[in-house]
Parts: structure tokens; C-alpha cells; sequence
């Protein structure tokens, strides 16, 4: 006797009413996309999965679908509050009603998404990431670097036709104080899933020739905020925290930081912003320069009015100097003439002196005469002969 049978539609027909009778109308899952594909009708089909906390194997899976309607207004919802990509890799809390179609079989339909545990989640990987990077001693090494006072060599991470890299350099180049920077352009791609390889890529280049430059400015600005999660890497960021220039972030996105913003030397909000810190550091050191210059002049002026002084001191006291002079020349020359007038022999004679010659000799010693010699004695009036006998 041949059993009862069904068909495989059959079967499948009474899985599908079963559960469907069976079941809620709808469940909130928690999952983690492994896949997402938009197909051209609009439609989003995705896988979702569940994996072991500890081990990290696949212990669930589950095929899903987003229908057109629910999609285009469920996604930018989604990444406007998240600021995260819909994309395979992130954990969700969706609410979808379990189908099971005779043809394709088990798969759930999306309805609703709550963006608040996927923020949650994203928070508790930027966590995970930053306590990895702390417990490595690298998470404030970048902040440790000394930012070159005059930064004028820059190197520029960004997307050579992002509306940002434009305004950054627009605004470099037009500052009002007319500094001249030296930028270079190191492409990468700031959105969607090759950033972190992308901008790793750029700060090899840049590492290659770091003598060249003063310091980094990786700025994105402009775009939507859900492409922000290319820049919560733990690689881009031990990247960021060992590189041995300061590195500056202007990703754009004011709501939050990425972990490359915690582990950069200075995070500013936009690339705008970065282009005025550096003017503004630049503008800094003029206004010292300015500072010291003028400090420089005032005492090289109140040195010189000091000299000047005392060379007009100097000046006024020649002329006393020299009448103090002329006052013990003259006085000299008066003992000196006094001198010679008292040894003048005529002051002697008027005085009773006389004056003895022999042969035109003054006689000094009496005992150099003999009889016969001849005599001549010259008084202060007149004179006499006489012969020694």
C-alpha cells in the first residue's frame, strides 16, 4: 500500500501557514549584516548573523529582505542618525516578520530599524579600540610631538575633488597676513570601505619623505556623516598614533569624534578650520617676532640715549678738564721761572757776593792760586784787579 504523501509544495505550504499561525505578527532581532545588496528595482536583500561572543564562530543565519517602499526611507534615517554606513559588518536591531515562501524559502522582512543600538554598538567598538590602543602605549603619542612653530610644509591627506580640500586651500592661500604655504596633495579615498587602507596608503607616502614636511592635515568635509565609519579603525588609528609628525583631523563631522580625531595631535571640526589653526599658529609667532624686534629697537634706542649722554657729560667737562690743566702748567712754569731768576749770579752780587776769576775762571778752591797770578773780582758794581803775592 503506498503512504500518504505530499508534495514539496505542499509541505512547504503547510510550513508557511503553520508558522505563520504560529507566530507574532513581528520581533525586534539583534544581528550583525554579513551581506547587503541593492538590486535595481530598489530593493535591499541582506544576510543576516549571529556568532559566538567567545569564539566568534557563526552560530546563526538568515536570509532578509527590505522591499523598495521600506528601504528609501529606512536607510537615510538610519545613517543620518548613526552616522554610519548601511553596510555588511554592523550589528542592527531590526523589527521584521518572519515569511516562509513555498519557492525561496525561510527569510525575514524588514520593517523597522532602531539606529540608537547600532550607535550603541559603534560607541562600544570606538571604546574597544581606544582601550586596545591605551593598554599599547600608543594611544597619546601623536599628542606628544611638538607642533613646529611655523608649519608651512603640508601635507595633505584628502580627496583631490573634495569640496573641503578646496576650501582648505583656498583658505591657506588667500590668509590675510600673506603667509606662503607649501602644501602637497596625498590622494585617498574618504568614503565607503577602503578609507582606512586608502589613508594608511597616504601616510606611508608621506613617512617616506617626513623630512619634507612639518606636519599632516588629514581633512574630508562635506559628504554625508554616514561614511564616518571608515575612520573608526584600530589600524588607521595605531597608524595615526605612531606617526611621527602632528597630525591634524578635520573629517567634517561635528556630532562626534572618530578614533582617529582621539588619537591625532589636534582634531578641528572642518578642513576650514584646520587651514585657520595653522595661519593662526603662524600669525602667533609673527606677533612674538613683531614683539621681540620691537623690544629689540627700544633697548638699542634707550642704550644709545644713555651713550649719548654720557658723551654730552663727557663734552662738558673738557673745558674745565682743560682749564684745570693750563691752571697747573702755569703754575709749574712760575716755580720753574723762580727757580732760575734766585740762580741768576747778579742776585748773588746785589746781595754782598762777589765773583773771583783767574785767566776768565770762576776761582773756587784758593789753594790753585801762586804768587804772580793775576786776579779780576766782579762786585754787583764794578769790578777790580789784583796780583797774588
Amino acid at each position: 500500500m503506498t503512504p500518504k504523501s505530499l508534495t514539496l509544495y505542499e509541505l512547504n505550504s503547510v510550513v508557511r501557514q503553520r508558522l505563520k499561525s504560529s507566530l507574532d505578527d513581528a520581533y525586534w532581532i539583534q544581528a550583525e549584516l554579513s551581506e547587503v545588496h541593492e538590486n535595481y528595482s530598489g530593493h535591499c536583500y541582506v544576510e543576516f548573523v549571529q556568532k559566538d561572543e567567545v569564539g566568534g564562530k557563526m552560530i546563526a543565519k538568515a536570509r532578509g529582505s527590505i522591499w523598495a517602499s521600506t528601504y528609501k526611507m529606512l536607510k537615510p534615517y538610519f545613517e543620518r542618525e548613526t552616522g554610519c554606513t548601511f553596510c555588511a559588518g554592523i550589528k542592527v536591531l531590526v523589527e521584521v516578520e518572519v515569511d516562509f515562501h513555498e519557492l525561496y524559502g525561510y527569510s525575514l522582512v524588514v520593517r523597522d530599524i532602531d539606529p540608537t543600538y547600532t550607535i550603541g554598538d559603534l560607541a562600544h567598538k570606538r571604546q574597544e579600540i581606544l582601550r586596545r590602543l591605551t593598554e599599547e602605549g600608543v594611544i597619546g603619542l601623536n599628542k606628544e610631538l611638538s607642533m613646529p612653530r611655523l608649519p608651512l610644509r603640508v601635507a595633505v591627506v584628502s580627496s583631490a575633488t573634495a569640496a573641503g580640500y578646496g576650501d582648505f586651500c583656498h583658505q591657506l592661500e588667500h590668509n590675510q597676513y600673506g603667509f606662503r604655504f607649501r602644501t602637497q596633495l596625498f590622494p585617498a579615498i574618504m568614503q565607503g570601505t577602503q578609507v582606512e587602507e586608502s589613508i594608511i596608503a597616504a601616510l606611508d607616502a608621506i613617512f617616506a619623505q617626513q623630512t619634507r614636511w612639518d606636519v599632516v592635515v588629514i581633512i574630508r568635509g562635506g559628504g554625508a556623516t554616514s561614511d564616518l565609519s571608515g575612520f573608526d579603525s584600530y589600524n588607521l588609528a595605531t597608524n595615526v598614533a605612531q606617526f611621527p609628525l602632528p597630525i591634524i583631523t578635520g573629517i567634517g563631522h561635528e556630532r562626534d569624534d572618530t578614533v582617529i580625531d582621539f588619537v591625532a595631535h589636534t582634531r578641528v571640526k572642518t578642513p576650514t578650520a584646520a587651514a585657520e589653526l595653522m595661519v593662526a599658529m603662524m600669525a602667533h609667532e609673527a606677533l612674538a617676532v613683531n614683539d621681540l624686534s620691537g623690544r629689540i629697537r627700544q633697548a638699542i634706542s634707550n642704550r644709545i640715549r644713555r651713550e649719548h649722554i654720557k658723551v654730552e657729560n663727557y663734552m662738558s667737562r673738557i673745558p674745565l678738564l682743560s682749564k684745570m690743566l693750563l691752571q697747573r702748567q702755569h703754575h709749574q712754569l712760575e716755580l720753574l721761572t723762580e727757580r732760575i731768576r734766585m740762580a741768576n749770579p747778579e742776585l748773588l752780587l746785589q746781595r754782598g757776593y762777589s765773583i773771583t776769576r783767574h785767566d776768565g775762571r770762576v776761582v773756587k778752591d784758593a789753594s790753585e792760586l801762586k804768587p804772580g797770578d793775576k786776579l779780576s773780582t766782579q762786585f754787583a758794581y764794578g769790578q777790580t784787579e789784583s796780583v797774588i803775592l
